[in-house]
């Protein structure tokens, strides 16, 4: 990879990228139509992105979750910094190779697809970001970790069922399932080992069509005010907002969510 926008991720160092590891997959939909990679978000894993993947297929796409290092089942690792997620997603390509149709993250997966795409403007032909961790306040950055400490203290169904009750029942299962097979270790370190959480620079400098369907401020939205302002000054970034949605807006309302998507990717 280049070593412009993702440059400040490395404490401001020219150094060498990450060694990458191979992230696995899950997949639905034809092999013969485009392809889709979709990036969740932190302490999340890729089955939690099924919404999306079930959406995808039955448009007629292809689509292939990820597990980030650290989560579900995939390689642990001691480097934790946006600049290693962003490497592993970069080494990751459709199984026919070359360029990926469309990449969809949330929150941090988008934060990390974003800096790739900046990077590498051959690395997918478009971009979707779900309410992306694009950079984040203290109060954001405390939000995030009493969240995750809440659901590590209790990461069973009942728990995930009694805080979020209208919640899908798989949504309910499988986010019960991420936090169990998530490194507790790995979440706490992606907060310490990015002290400035900040990609605006890689948003500034994306050249290929971006969406952001963002999350209600009203709710919850780590992506509104004067950095959704800012964000958007780039003209290739456009943005929807789901009204009653918090930050996973694909949980919180799907329909109206896989809708925005969908409008996005027409």
């Amino acid at each position: 990879m280049g070593s412009g926008p993702l440059a400040p991720f490395r404490g401001g160092r020219m150094d060498a990228m990450p060694a990458p590891v191979t992230l696995p997959r899950l997949s639905w939909g034809p092999f013969d139509g485009p392809h889709a990679l979709l990036a969740h978000g932190l302490g999340s894993d890729g089955a939690l992105m099924w919404r999306y993947g079930t959406a995808l297929a039955d448009a007629g796409w292809h689509a292939v979750a990820v597990d980030l290092r650290g989560h579900g089942v995939a390689p642990r690792a001691l480097d934790y910094s946006i600049a290693a997620y962003a490497g592993d997603l970069a080494a990751t390509a459709p199984v026919t190779g070359g360029e990926w149709d469309a990449v969809i993250g949330h929150s941090l997966g988008g934060a990390a697809a974003t800096a790739v795409a900046a990077d590498e403007p051959g690395w997918t032909r478009r971009l979707v970001l779900i309410d992306p961790a694009i950079s984040l306040s203290d109060d954001d950055r405390e939000t995030v970790r009493a969240s995750q400490e809440e659901a590590f203290a209790d990461p069973s169904i009942e728990a995930v069922r009694a805080a979020h009750p209208d919640w899908h029942p798989i949504d309910i299962e499988l986010k019960a399932r991420a936090t169990q097979r998530a490194s507790r270790w790995a979440v706490e370190q992606t907060s310490l080992q990015n002290a400035v959480w900040d990609v605006r620079a890689a948003a500034a400098a994306l050249t290929v069509p971006t969406h952001v369907i963002g999350a209600d401020p009203a709710v919850l939205s780590l992506f509104t005010g004067d950095l959704a302002a800012e964000v958007l000054q780039n003209p290739v970034v456009t943005m929807s907002v789901i009204a009653g949605a918090g930050h996973s807006p694909h949980r919180d309302r799907p329909e109206a969510t896989v809708a925005a998507l969908l409008e996005a990717l027409a």
